[in-house]
């Protein structure tokens, strides 16, 4: 197969652009609440554990709602090839097609048919599709298909995905295993959270593809144990995210080592601004495909606010929680989670709580309890609003508002993906109401808007509310096994800065779930298996 790029290229020049980046109790008053626990303005609190000043218990400085503008797309000389109808049309090896074949994968999600000729001709490509739309699998292939057939020396791996956390970091990873399992590639998965010495391993006993978060990386690069000079393509996948996080000065130290003739992608849920620099800098003549409209709009997907009361949120929140079916409810601190969680264990729900202060096998245990049904409430920060898939999760409740029209559609797109219908709950006190309805006019979307109480009949017709058991439960869990000595199995990190917080803290969980973990030291939430075509 010819891996040749089919057009001419001009030569990178790194000066273009702009520099180095930018840096169930009663239903009688509050249970968890601070102050009313409405916002005011952009600031306000959380019912279940108010933020204090411009910090949030998340354990990094609040985010400041994004302006929605969307930069000017960059201008392509060279057209783009025509999409294709089925795999069996792109120039892909054999053994990655009946791999295609193996894992169910029969036809291309539109994101996919549009970028893989391209891609697999070499063409950078600059692409936006919401979340669950098959971006994964649009620069996956493409990267093991022009990578196959050859073989790294050690510590010089030929292809790089960045991304900003270490759950999309896991979920990557398990995406194009079976691809390039088939094609003999390995790769390894670098991420912060879990200790370092595998992963040099990994790379000194040569790796064709390496996923890592950016902070990671660079220190493994530090170490001298990972040189990208040989890196011929390179992917961004959550570009976005990467930048609200103040990763782009690591991004583009990154970037600037590997071969600046290599083939560039940059895949997204949303472009705006704040991946202006990376386009400008980066990419060369890119084949630009955006898929979905950039406010996320998903027809299977229905919006509903729900108007409630400050002294009734709480009972509402533990009826929707006690559904039949599983939920993910999101919050904006860690303490307000693990308040939640342990108030709905107490009240007969099988809640598990998912945020940055928890260790990497806590996260990982938690998620594998959801997924599998043992824990059917999800309670999270934003450290869940990316690279999480579950499947047949139909419902995604914000307790607390989001302030950010990006993380409200990242919350959100945990539901309705690949197709399936989903709904997107976001109960609103009276103080929050306006922030709420311009929030919503950012985000291009027109929701339901109905008010409820707790025991009504019509928050059990939209979200399945039930009164609680009232029993308490606690959900057996194995011990959380400390991670073997340099154990490379990695999660992605949402912080991947080198110190205390890239280590494995050891974990004080018992066999129950109800008891909170103590405060330590942990990353910000970012804000991060199901189907292998949504990924």
């Amino acid at each position: 197969m010819n891996r040749t790029r089919n057009n001419d290229r001009v030569p990178r020049g790194r000066s273009a652009g702009s520099g180095g980046g930018t840096g169930g109790g009663g239903r009688g008053g509050r249970r968890f609440g601070s102050g009313s626990g409405g916002r005011s303005g952009s600031g306000g609190g959380s019912s279940y554990g108010g933020r204090s000043g411009g910090r949030n218990n998340s354990g990094g400085a609040r985010r400041q709602p994004s302006v929605a503008r969307e930069f000017a797309l960059p201008v392509t000389v060279t057209p783009g090839l025509p999409p294709v109808a089925a795999f069996a049309d792109l120039d892909m090896p054999k053994a990655m097609l009946t791999a295609l074949g193996t894992q169910g994968v029969a036809t291309p999600f539109p994101i996919q048919a549009a970028t893989l000729p391209n891609s697999l001709a070499g063409r950078d490509v600059l692409g936006r599709g919401r979340t669950g739309s098959g971006k994964t699998l649009a620069f996956g292939l493409a990267m093991l298909a022009r990578t196959a057939g050859r073989r790294a020396e050690s510590k010089q791996p030929l292809a790089l995905v960045l991304v900003p956390t270490r759950e999309l970091a896991q979920q990557v990873n398990d995406a194009l295993t079976p691809y390039a399992t088939a094609v003999r590639l390995r790769l390894a998965t670098v991420v912060g959270g879990l200790p370092i010495g595998r992963q040099a391993s990994a790379l000194r006993n040569g790796a064709e593809v390496v996923v890592a978060t950016p902070g990671r990386l660079k220190d493994l690069i530090d170490r001298g144990d990972c040189r990208l000079d040989q890196v011929a393509i390179t992917v961004l996948d959550e570009a976005d995210q990467m930048a609200d996080m103040g990763f782009m000065p690591q991004v583009t130290a990154l970037l600037d080592q590997v071969q600046p003739g290599g083939q560039r992608m940059l895949f997204s849920a949303t472009l705006d601004r704040n991946v202006d620099l990376l386009v400008r800098r980066y990419l060369s003549d890119p084949v630009v495909h955006s898929v979905d409209p950039s406010a996320g709009a998903v027809t299977t997907m229905e919006h509903h606010v729900l108007h409630v009361r400050d002294t009734d949120k709480h009972q509402t929140t533990v009826e929707i929680a006690a559904r039949d079916g599983r939920v993910i409810m999101f919050l904006d601190t860690k303490h307000a989670v693990d308040k939640l969680t342990k108030h709905l264990l107490n009240s007969g729900v099988r809640a598990g709580a998912l945020h940055g202060g928890k260790s990497q096998p806590q996260r990982t245990r938690t998620l594998a309890q959801f997924k599998s049904g043992l824990v059917t409430v999800l309670v999270a920060t934003n450290v869940a609003a990316r690279g999480i898939h579950i499947d047949d999760l139909d419902l995604v409740v914000n307790v607390d508002p989001p302030t950010d029209h990006k993380d409200y559609l990242h919350r959100g797109g945990r539901t309705a993906r690949a197709g399936e219908s989903g709904s997107v709950v976001t109960l609103v006190t009276p103080s929050q109401r306006r922030d709420m309805m311009q929030l919503m006019a950012t985000a291009g979307i027109t929701p339901t808007t109905t008010q409820v109480r707790s025991g009504d009949e019509e928050l059990s017709r939209i979200t399945g509310a039930q009164a609680p058991s009232g029993v308490p439960v606690t959900i057996a869990a194995p011990p959380a096994e400390r991670p073997r000595r340099g154990s490379t199995s990695a999660s992605p990190s949402a912080q991947g800065r080198r110190g205390r917080t890239d280590r494995p803290r050891r974990t004080t969980d018992r066999t129950t779930a109800t008891r909170a973990p103590r405060r330590r030291t942990a990353p910000r939430d970012g804000a991060p298996g199901g189907s292998a075509q949504s990924r």
